[in-house]
């Protein structure tokens, strides 16, 4: 039975993956990586994108020129409040700002990046899975447990099975300093290192968690005691 969509609100918060077809690796290269971040950053706005930007980035160091020099004139669809790239699906805690925001940004996307990627790559058709999954973050306490969801993703790339059966005392100072330097989340970022600064809002949600210090806690506490979120299943849309 099809999971019924949430309505869309201007203003509202919402968790999306989106996920590629057939198990097929979104990024298959760093270049992909970068490629999805800048797109992240360039496709949300309301204006059309300058062909310039279906090319493919000649070097890394590109796309962090252009989320750095890249604010004037832009009209965002959504505000970006984390994000995690995994190989085959993107985690997406987003905040819509206009009215089919989110609906427009994703549409941009999925023509966007799937047209580079069938590029460069050699490859037709859809590269996404259907519709995006989409779930509407309805308080305070589904916002921190979708925030720490999203963020200890990359873990399952050091222990596959550590949501079923922990994480082994020994193994647990290396998964923190993991997910805290993985490069293709937000949640350095939320540590103050800089990582894409300008892709996404940190404002909002560390008013909510009151000091940076509290959004490292909510994270590390699940990792170490596998403590029960609150509406974790109805987060967990992967």
């Amino acid at each position: 039975m099809p999971i019924k969509r949430p309505p869309i609100i201007t203003g509202e918060i919402y968790h999306i993956v989106i996920k590629a077809v057939d198990r097929t690796k979104l990024f298959r290269d760093q270049r992909d990586y970068f490629r999805m971040v800048h797109d992240l950053f360039e496709f949300n706005d309301e204006k059309p994108t300058s062909p310039y930007y279906r090319q493919e980035p000649k070097h890394t160091r590109t796309v962090l020129v252009c989320l750095e020099k890249r604010h004037t004139g832009r009209e965002c669809l959504v505000e970006i409040l984390a994000f995690c790239l995994m190989s085959n699906h993107v985690h997406l805690l987003i905040r819509q700002l206009k009215d089919n925001g989110i609906s427009k940004f994703m549409r941009k996307i999925g023509a966007g990046y799937g047209g580079y990627y069938n590029k460069k790559y050699k490859r037709s058709g859809h590269l996404f899975q259907g519709k995006y999954r989409i779930v509407y973050i309805k308080d305070d306490q589904q916002l921190i447990t979708v925030f720490v969801y999203i963020h200890t993703n990359p873990v399952a790339l050091l222990a596959p099975d550590w949501k079923e059966k922990g994480i082994d005392k020994k193994d647990l100072r290396k998964i923190i300093k993991f997910i805290e330097d993985y490069r293709w989340s937000s949640y350095s970022d939320y540590l103050g290192k800089k990582n894409f600064p300008s892709l996404t809002t940190r404002d909002f949600l560390l008013n909510e968690f009151g000091v940076v210090k509290e959004a490292q806690r909510f994270v590390n506490d699940w990792l170490q005691t596998k403590r029960e979120l609150a509406d974790l299943e109805q987060v967990a849309i992967e």
